[in-house]
């Protein structure tokens, strides 16, 4: 920079920046300087360039968040463009979350790296699923490490697909994908070719400049809807295991201490919210979002530092919460059943079974009834309306039934029969059987980590052998459940619980896996009794649906795709969900819904997913739309059990609190948490989740005065007040729109 003064260089991801901060001083100061010049450009505006699928919403609001305020502070000026050359897809609900974020603009390049059909556009605008819309670019050179070589330019023209619609591109140049970024000798190219007879016009510039560019001249640009799927790599919802199951587990822990911290504050005036520590948890999260460590494409050691981090989250995690549920439950010492509270931190009442401490040889079990974003007394008086039977047939299988649904499981644990009791409305396909272990074959073409080639679905096997056939290990009451384990191959085993609680509306099945294979892949079917031509599976802040045929190029690209807590096969009256705490890959085809479960890839980490794994799974037939019987908020229920803290002398028996409550069950009460910038003020973040538009009553017992929107960087709108009445706030929604409040406590 020095030297070449005209040089304008790109950088991207606030952690980045900090690492040079803390360890490099002097060559920060150096950063800054040129950064004022203009000539030191950072963008992106996230903390890293995390994966585009996997993450949460909430830890893709996070991304922002941490990313625009670092940059704001550090530089002066918050980030208009969203950078993120090298994930592996874009989830539909990018658009909004960007927006919200103040950011209109994006740059990747990934979808020309498609495996099946080429994408049509270099510049265009991208609608999310909320209908916000960003001015999108790829780069037609299809690469973020070109050398300025005349034919790095020469491409960039000749493959630009909005000829006539957008007459400027970039070209990113540099030694990118490992670092080295650019030389001397490719700024001398550039400078030997700024104005040359028969090549493209070729000037250093900004994105901010080329995007006005575009901006400017955007009258005809096409319009994309709906996510940006990448046809490759999608191994990368399954692999290394043991890090998507540390994300899902510590979004979740995250968000219970921040809600159980937001109650605390209101309840004790001497609680101090921990927003330092909460910071640096939610930092290290947000690392191990980056685009290579959450898709498991990255190397052992990579590997070793993530579960350390997981490690270190869940154990500062803990003691916050802890401390947090101490004030609430304003006593201390060990969870006993008669001195137990339970913290629900959803904004759904709640019944479910959970066990207490103290069990000998059987877990100690209480059905217990929970207010939403509150907590209850555990105690012994709630007695299910039908408790669970579990009965053994002459033919070997058992039978389980809780009133609300009845499943037939044969011997070798396979789901023989799934029905809703009070209709008699069978799930499990004619001729079929659902919870079947399947074994593929998985060797990819090109990267071990990242790839699953759709040829390998011609080499399913069923999983069959078994090595302890069913038996009943809970016989009813508040749970039913039987046990089995079956032989994967010789190196390889599993065993699975069973498990039917009182008054739930699913059956999980909780697993075991030891796992010891080479390039196989091990899913679990379920063929149901449902036509229908698309399945619906959850995504950040909603869900969406992809076909479950294979009619054309496109249609056959999603062969394998990712998911979060829930997927839904249905027809109009009826459908089957499946659930699961910690899995992101699914595939439907036909009426048979598959979770991915585990793969054995040997690069760039030759041990990645060898040994033991427990994950949950479930399954949840229904009557009418999966809107309608509470698929969305059962899955929730899954992934963030209730948690038990010590209740004080003081507190009485039927001691019960709600801090708030949603009068519409399309509404997801998705965040609870202390303002940023001011200490009397609590955050909330919800979401439309239905795809409907609806006007609902946001009810909270706290000390609140005032509520003011803001968007996701927290700013707050003084135009966008919001009344607080007797009854609540009053909002308005539309379709999977996010709406953030500033609420100003008393």
């Amino acid at each position: 920079m020095e030297k070449n003064p005209e040089f304008i260089f790109t950088c991207s991801q606030a952690q980045q920046f900090e690492w040079v901060k803390s360890w490099y001083p002097g060559l920060y100061s150096q950063i800054q300087h040129f950064a004022s010049k203009g000539q030191f450009v950072p963008v992106g505006g996230t903390w890293v360039e995390m994966d585009g699928n996997l993450p949460s919403g909430e830890s893709m609001v996070r991304q922002f968040l941490e990313g625009q305020r670092f940059f704001y502070k550090e530089f002066g000026r918050y980030c208009s463009e969203f950078w993120l050359p090298d994930t592996f897809g874009y989830s539909a609900q990018l658009p909004q979350i960007m927006r919200g974020c103040g950011i209109t603009r994006f740059l990747t390049q990934k979808l020309s790296w498609n495996l099946v059909n080429t994408f049509p556009h270099n510049t265009f605008f991208w609608e999310g699923l909320d209908g916000s819309q960003v001015l999108t670019h790829f780069p037609p050179g299809n690469s973020y490490e070109m050398k300025c070589k005349v034919e790095d330019l020469l491409n960039t023209v000749r493959n630009n697909k909005d000829k006539g619609r957008a007459n400027h591109s970039a070209v990113l140049f540099g030694y990118g994908d490992g670092g080295g970024g650019p030389t001397q000798i490719m700024l001398d190219r550039l400078q030997r070719v700024w104005d040359t007879d028969g090549l493209p016009k070729v000037q250093m510039s900004t994105p901010d400049k080329l995007f006005t560019e575009l901006e400017d001249d955007s009258a005809l640009l096409c319009t994309w809807t709906g996510e940006l799927f990448l046809e490759l790599h999608n191994g990368t919802y399954t692999t290394q295991a043991q890090i998507k199951l540390g994300n899902r587990q510590c979004e979740a822990l995250l968000h219970d201490i921040e809600v159980a911290s937001s109650l605390a504050l209101c309840r004790g005036k001497s609680f101090q919210y921990p927003s330092k520590k909460l910071q640096e948890l939610w930092r290290l999260l947000l690392l191990n979002q980056f685009h290579d460590v959450i898709p498991g494409s990255c190397i052992e050691m990579v590997v070793q530092d993530a579960l350390k981090y997981y490690q270190e989250i869940h154990s500062a995690g803990a003691d916050l919460l802890k401390e947090a549920c101490g004030v609430l439950g304003a006593g201390t010492g060990a969870p006993e059943a008669s001195g137990s509270m339970a913290l629900n931190t959803l904004p759904w009442e709640r019944m479910e079974v959970i066990s207490l401490p103290g069990g000998a040889t059987q877990p100690k079990l209480a059905l217990v009834q929970v207010p939403s974003i509150g907590a209850a007394a555990v105690t012994d008086s709630v007695e299910p309306v039908c408790p669970v039977s579990v009965t053994t047939q002459a033919d070997g299988t058992v039978v389980m039934d809780n009133g609300i649904i009845r499943v037939v499981v044969d011997k070798a644990g396979r789901v023989v029969s799934l029905c809703l009791v009070k209709s008699k409305r069978e799930a499990i396909a004619d001729g079929s059987t659902g919870n079947q272990f399947v074994l593929f074959d998985d060797v990819p073409l090109y990267w071990d980590a990242w790839d699953v080639m759709d040829y390998h679905l011609q080499t399913r096997k069923p999983v069959s052998e078994l090595v302890q056939p069913v038996h009943i290990v809970c016989p009813g009451g508040l749970r039913g459940s039987v046990s089995f384990s079956l032989r994967i191959s010789g190196q390889s085993s599993l065993s699975q619980e069973l498990i039917l609680d009182a008054m739930c509306p699913y059956v999980k099945f909780q697993t075991q896996v030891d796992w010891a294979e080479s390039h196989k892949f091990l899913k679990v079917e379920f063929p149901v009794r449902v036509r229908s031509a698309s399945a619906t599976y959850e995504i950040q802040f909603g869900h969406l649906e992809r076909p479950t045929h294979r009619n054309t190029s496109w249609d056959w690209a999603r062969f394998e795709v990712w998911g979060h807590k829930w997927a839904d096969l249905s027809e109009h009256g009826f459908g089957v969900a499946v659930l699961n705490d910690c899995k992101y890959g699914y595939s439907a085809y036909k009426n048979t819904l598959t979770l991915s479960l585990l793969r054995a890839p040997k690069a760039p980490d030759a041990n990645a997913d060898m040994g033991k794994h427990q994950f949950t799974y479930a399954v949840m037939p229904h009557a009418g739309s999966f809107q309608d019987s509470a698929v969305i908020q059962s899955a929730y229920n899954l992934n963030f059990p209730l948690r038990l803290f010590p209740r004080g002398k003081s507190s009485s028996n039927n001691s019960s609190s709600s801090a708030f409550s949603v009068s519409s069950p399309a509404i997801i009460l998705e965040t609870i948490k202390q303002a940023e910038d001011r200490t009397d003020a609590l955050v909330v973040r919800l979401f439309e989740s239905h795809g409907s538009s609806a006007s609902v009553t946001l009810a909270t017992s706290l000390p609140v005065k005032e509520a003011v929107h803001c968007d996701l960087l927290e700013r707050p709108d003084s135009s966008a007040t919001v009344p607080v009445t007797a009854s609540g706030i009053p909002l308005t929604f539309k379709p999977f729109q996010i709406i953030s409040l500033l609420l100003i406590l008393k």
